[in-house]
This record gives structure tokens, C-alpha cells and sequence, in this order.
């Protein structure tokens, strides 16, 4: 069993930065491909990025270029960076291990002037 606890949420400007953190318990972490999926209110959720056990990372084109997504393996850790943040942006964002649907709790990112 993985446990997945998200943080680094908050309320930012337009153009601002926020950098989630996701940390993974249990063994094994390594061999998965890790993942951000959001939802924002009223809508599905969505993939934002992944990334795999080697480093190869995929985005969803809205985000391509603002944000990046990583992990230290040793740390059992996922990142989001996240730059040059609009409004649409905002919504719940989640940290996965996909394909054993293993969900963190969220994290709410706002961003708003």
C-alpha cells in the first residue's frame, strides 16, 4: 500500500509561482510512472503531467512550458513546479500513481488577483 500526501497549495497572483510537493510512502516507488491530475469546480478531472520511473515526462498542452514536473526517487518525492500561472489554472490538484489508482487527498490552488 502507497500512501500519497500533497502540499504547497496556496493563493497566488497571475504570473506567480507555486511548486506542489508530493510525498509517497511504502515500497517500491521507483518502479512507478507518477502523475498531477487537477479538478477545477464543475469540471472532469484532468491529467496535468506525468512523469516515469526513468524521468520521461508528458504534459497536457495547456500547461506545456509553464510547468514542470519531477521526482527524486531516493526521497520518494513528486514535484510541480509551476510558473506564469493564469486564473484557469485553478482548481484541486492531485498527486497519483495511476495505474494502481492511488490518489493523494488534493491540494487547492487559487490563482487570483
Amino acid at each position: 500500500q502507497v500512501q500519497l500526501v500533497e502540499s504547497g497549495g496556496g493563493l497566488v497572483q497571475p504570473g506567480g509561482s507555486l511548486r506542489l510537493s508530493c510525498a509517497a510512502s511504502g515500497s517500491m516507488f521507483s518502479i512507478y510512472f507518477m502523475a498531477w491530475f487537477r479538478q477545477a469546480p464543475g469540471k472532469e478531472r484532468e491529467l496535468v503531467a506525468k512523469i516515469s520511473s526513468s524521468g520521461m515526462t508528458t504534459y497536457i498542452d495547456s500547461v506545456k512550458g509553464r510547468f514542470t514536473i519531477s521526482r527524486d526517487n531516493a526521497k520518494k518525492m513528486v514535484y510541480l513546479q509551476m510558473n506564469s500561472l493564469k486564473p484557469e489554472d485553478t482548481a484541486i490538484y492531485f498527486c497519483s500513481i495511476p495505474e494502481m489508482n492511488y490518489w493523494g487527498q488534493g491540494t487547492q490552488v487559487t490563482v487570483s488577483s
